[in-house]
């Protein structure tokens, strides 16, 4: 077992994808692309790269702590009852555990990502 990972941000891998959730889509038509690349043995944190193209969905973190980093691509992300915040290529944030608002991704974005559970 390594204690170092690479976390490749163009995967040579296929990546798992899919779409917005009907109950969770709020316009356009968001597809996913995830490239799980580690986590550790109880599956609690897990770390790889995420694209999403452009559209807009509800987004809710519950119990997930979520930091992104972001590659590509430009993002809005307005909290519930708060004012939009725009990230771009470069950016770094963090989604804690009771986030709830709304992403809309602008341009086609693609982020590091380490989660919590």
């Amino acid at each position: 077992m390594s204690y170092l990972k690479t976390i490749e941000q163009n995967p040579t891998f296929a990546p798992k994808e899919s779409s917005a959730l009907p109950e969770k889509l709020i316009s356009g038509d968001p597809q996913f692309k995830s490239w799980p690349q580690d986590s550790d043995k109880d599956g609690r944190i897990n770390t790889g790269v995420w694209e999403a193209t452009p559209g807009v969905t509800h987004s809710i973190k519950a119990e997930i702590y979520e930091f992104c980093y972001l590659l590509a691509g430009k993002i809005e992300l307005t909290p519930k009852d708060g004012e939009p915040v725009t990230y771009v290529a470069g950016d770094t944030f963090v989604l804690k555990p009771g986030w709830v608002g709304v992403w809309k991704t602008i341009e086609t974005v693609r982020k590091v990502y380490v989660t919590v559970t």
